[in-house]
């Protein structure tokens, strides 16, 4: 496996008979395309009917003749452990070792960039992102078209150390773009904060249809990727090679030199837009706990410098409540979790599992080893480390070693047997969340005192050891069912 681009992750999928379909059927952007996607593979939290299905590639795209869109590529966690090598329930364990041995970017010459092969600048006369970028809307409420999967590259001004992270883009007018920070939570924010400050504008660079293993990485967050640590080095040490940058040419930043697109910006200082200022929908796009959010009036404005790509681009996009956002952001959560628990009782936390009904953020179950007695209780000092290592972490639930945590039928199961409300559940109430969860609201309760205050919210599903005797699970004989069943898999 040499995947080393989109292109190439691409061919690869290619190779398995149930990862890729193709149409040449004409679609409009505009909210027809993620119409179509949600019946074929976007799962997640997105309303039903839809399903865990392949990645798709739209060949006729309105409007766009020589680009191409694709969706869903990280749309399944098998397709994800594919992707990188490994196995569906390893990806967190690959993860979290792939953020203790880092292996920073590198900048490459213009001549090894295939992303520079065509240039627009925004001084051209003819220059309009609208015509240049394929940009989809999700749906018909939508406050514009939405860069969904861009690898969003900035600088600190004061240090110059680098971060990659993905932030909504709505395309405002022919070179102007609006980025949506949530208040505190990553670091481009805080580098366009102290920009700000300094009365700067804040060079950017916005690379879109990459390497998977770079969209992974860009999602990890403090305290495991701390300001400073640039996420990139973790797609490196996925590769086992370092991510080829290029410098820009109309900023002082670097842009990823295999990209599908690199648009060149600078983040101005204090300036904002309403975010839905061209449709007055009131409604940004769908988010991944399921609902499409608000527009805000505290979007950042990027002035486009240039837009550059490769010849016949393919623009990369998803859908923001799909299972594509449950790989992206659940795993990296799945490893911060795994390497803090670890640290603090090693041996014990088996597996995590960030799940899809929480939109890779909301909640994850912690599969937990008692060993010994005086292992009790410390599952529930997981869960209060778990709540450490991501906290935009709403629920935990605790499972025992015997209990599949990838399978929420087992989970469930386990809560329903080994749990009991009023002995097992653990509130920790007024503490901050995240503010896409509309039930964290004053509205909602007069106990939610802003928007983003939540209870976390522990289950512990485990069996107390003492009585692990009495709640052993049947026991079948061990066989091979290939001997009867020559085409089996597990």
């Amino acid at each position: 496996m040499d995947i080393f681009d989109l292109r190439s992750a691409l061919a690869f999928l290619k190779t398995f008979p149930d990862e890729v379909i193709e149409t040449d059927v004409p679609v409009d952007p505009m909210a027809e395309l993620a119409g179509v996607y949600r019946h074929i593979g976007a799962w997640g939290t997105v309303m039903r009917p839809t399903r865990l299905g392949p990645a798709v590639i739209f060949h006729s795209v309105k409007g766009h003749p020589d680009a191409k869109v694709v969706i869903g590529v990280l749309s399944s966690r098998r397709r994800v452990a594919r992707l990188l090598g490994t196995e569906p329930a390893n990806l967190g364990n690959l993860l979290r070792n792939s953020v203790n041995a880092p292996v920073q970017p590198v900048t490459v010459p213009p001549d090894r960039a295939p992303c520079r092969e065509l240039v627009h600048l925004a001084t051209d006369a003819n220059f309009d992102l609208n015509a240049l970028i394929p940009a989809p809307t999700n749906t018909p409420d939508d406050a514009g078209p939405y860069i969904t999967l861009g690898m969003c590259y900035a600088s600190h001004p004061d240090t110059g150390v680098s971060d990659v992270t993905i932030h909504r883009m709505c395309i405002q007018g022919k070179d102007e773009l609006s980025i949506f920070f949530t208040p505190g939570a990553r670091h481009i924010g805080a580098m366009q904060e102290r920009a700000e400050e300094l009365g700067q504008a804040l060079p950017i660079s916005i690379s879109i249809g990459v390497d998977p293993a770079i969209e992974i990485a860009s999602c990890f967050e403090p305290p495991t990727t701390p300001l400073g640590y640039d996420e990139l080095a973790i797609a490196g040490a996925l590769r086992g090679r370092p991510v080829e940058l290029i410098d820009c040419l109309t900023v002082k930043e670097r842009a990823i030199a295999n990209a599908e697109y690199a648009i060149e910006g600078e983040v101005l200082p204090n300036v904002r837009v309403q975010e839905d200022k061209n449709t007055g929908s009131g409604y940004a796009m769908p988010e991944f706990p399921g609902y499409t959010g608000p527009a805000s009036n505290q979007c950042r404005v990027i002035k486009v410098k240039a837009v550059t790509h490769r010849k016949n681009p393919i623009m990369q996009t998803c859908i923001g409540p799909s299972e594509e956002h449950v790989s992206m952001a659940g795993i990296p959560t799945e490893a911060s979790i795994l390497d803090m628990v670890d640290r603090a009782m090693p041996g014990r936390l088996l597996n995590v599992y960030a799940c899809s009904a929480g939109g890779g953020k909301y909640m994850a179950v912690l599969q937990f080893k008692k060993s010994v007695a005086s292992d009790e209780g410390r599952q529930r000092q997981a869960a209060l480390l778990a709540f450490s290592a991501f906290s935009e972490l709403k629920h935990v639930i605790l499972v025992d070693e015997d209990v599949d945590p990838f399978d929420m039928n087992d989970v469930l199961w386990a809560m329903n047997t080994r749990y009991q409300g009023d002995v097992d559940t653990i509130f920790i109430p007024g503490v901050r969340c995240h503010p896409l969860d509309p039930s964290e609201s004053p509205e909602y309760s007069y106990k939610r005192t802003d928007r983003g205050i939540s209870c976390k919210t522990v289950f512990d599903c485990t069996v107390p050891f003492h009585l692990k005797d009495h709640f052993r699970r049947a026991g079948f004989m061990q066989v091979d069912p290939t001997k009867w069943f020559p085409d089996h898999k597990e």
